[in-house]
């Protein structure tokens, strides 16, 4: 399926991004690229993804990330319903394990 948001602005940041190669470049990038906000909200979602694979409860995520129900709903609504971003992710990671 051909995502809706695609276009060649955002094919050119993600070829970026898999030009990185240790966490030090990710760092490196991601500090450059994105706020210190930002990079916190991707990671508690990350996390909150993380959790829900786990069968945490929205009470459990909500108190160790920060994130809102709402928020930690959308996660959720992503790795049931979206295109598999998170569990692919989540899935290589644990691989790497």
């Amino acid at each position: 399926m051909k995502s809706k948001i695609r276009d060649e602005k955002l094919d050119f940041l993600f070829r970026a991004i898999l030009t990185l190669e240790t966490l030090e470049d990710c760092y490196n990038f991601f500090e450059d690229l994105c706020t210190v906000s930002e990079l916190q909200e991707m990671s508690r979602r990350m996390q909150a993804a993380k959790m829900l694979s786990e069968n945490y409860i929205y009470s459990e995520i909500a108190q160790q990330t920060g994130l809102s129900t709402a928020t930690i709903s959308r996660v959720n609504r992503c790795l049931k319903y979206g295109n598999d971003g998170y569990i692919n992710v989540l899935s290589k990671l644990e691989k790497r394990r």
